[in-house]
């Protein structure tokens, strides 16, 4: 699993690089994992970084980015809340406003909102984890504080909302 903050600097300075795998219709074919999400909103730019996530986006209009990424390796059957702490680090002034288990794709997810800063920049963050099929899944928005956050979990809710996984690791 990746830094989160990592991700976020890297996805709005390295467009156009590589990724580990390839999109069609809604379905993410990837080295380690195959999985389906739902429709993404034209206002939504694809990012592609190299080795860093599956699948993110950036919306100009709201200041937010999106990721979703999968990590096949046994090694991470690991509590779904040490998972998210890994996520997290990066970033400082944590403030948790909500966690939650939720259903997701016939498993428990661990679903957090938090605010921080990264690199004294506030932010509105939400990550959801899920482990299935010896894979961990991590969908993150990230959005400056007030109306973008709202704004934007309309349309990160609609890529959860269309989840499956369809293969795990070869």
């Amino acid at each position: 699993m990746r830094r989160l903050g990592t991700w976020l600097f890297l996805g709005l300075t390295a467009a156009g690089c590589a990724t580990t795998g390839t999109v069609e219709t809604g379905v993410y074919h990837g080295d380690q994992a195959t999985y389906r999400i739902g429709p993404v909103s034209s206002d939504w730019t694809p990012v592609t970084v190299n080795q860093q996530n599956d699948l993110a986006w950036h919306n100009g209009a709201k200041g937010a980015v999106m990721h979703v990424d999968s990590d096949c390796d046994p090694g991470l059957d690991i509590p779904l809340t040490a998972l998210r702490s890994h996520l997290m680090i990066g970033f400082t002034d944590r403030d948790v406003i909500e966690e939650e288990v939720v259903p997701m794709d016939g498993r428990e997810a661990l679903r957090t909102h938090f605010t921080a800063k990264l690199d004294g920049v506030p932010r509105d963050i939400l990550l959801q984890i899920l482990k299935k099929d010896d894979c961990v899944y991590d969908f993150g928005l990230i959005t400056p504080p007030g109306p973008s956050f709202d704004e934007a979990l309309r349309d990160f809710d609609g890529v959860l909302a269309g989840y499956t996984t369809l293969a795990g690791p070869p």
